[in-house]
């Protein structure tokens, strides 16, 4: 029996959208082979949510007021039909998400949406760090792709670790949420305001 990894479990639910227990199990019976558990899961009647056709046009915009006032956010998610939207789970996600995103002050959605000139600066300023550390090239080059897959990590809102619950990651609950839903939901966009920012 193939030795299936957590990460393995937790990459092909992101990919998919499908959940934990159906990814470990379609993964156990191809042997730890990705395409052939992809395949499994459509099989299985399980829809894969990453697949391009299905438009997401109804859903919501939540909003968060901190405590304070001193925070406001608005987001806006996506699905694909109004039913989903007012799920439940759909709300709830809304709501933890707003919650989310004013006290972790995302500033992107996701690592496709940075812009190749913020990586870039980022990659200077990493590069210049590491030369005053004396750092020789080869170990410079390295350290810097690390150190982006952090700034990712820090910046984009779904590789983000949720503020209520510290072991799972924003893009983990919203693979969850694909999942129950039966959608292709999405974050469409996200505004923060802080007073005096």
């Amino acid at each position: 029996m193939a030795n299936i990894r957590a990460e393995d479990v937790q990459k092909l639910r992101v990919e998919t959208g499908i959940g934990m227990m159906d990814c470990k199990k379609a993964l156990l019976e191809a042997g730890g082979d990705f395409a052939r558990a992809k395949q499994i899961l459509r099989e299985q009647g399980l829809e894969l949510m990453g697949m391009q056709g299905r438009e997401a046009n109804e859903g919501r915009v939540e909003c968060y007021l901190h405590h304070s006032a001193k925070i406001g956010v608005m987001v806006e998610l996506a699905a694909n039909t109004d039913f989903a939207a007012k799920s439940d789970e759909f709300v709830r996600f809304a709501k933890d998400l707003a919650m989310h995103i004013a006290a972790s002050s995302p500033r992107y959605i996701a690592p496709e949406d940075v812009p190749a000139a913020d990586i870039e600066a980022e990659k200077q300023v990493y590069r210049k760090q590491l030369e005053s550390e004396g750092k020789p090239a080869n170990i410079i080059e390295k350290a810097i792709e690390g150190r982006i897959n952090r700034f990712y990590d820090e910046q984009c809102l779904v590789k983000q670790t949720f503020a209520k619950d510290p072991t799972v990651k924003i893009e983990g609950l919203l693979a969850d949420l694909r999942t129950k839903t039966g959608e292709n939901v999405r974050i469409k966009r996200f505004a923060r305001f802080e007073v005096g920012k």
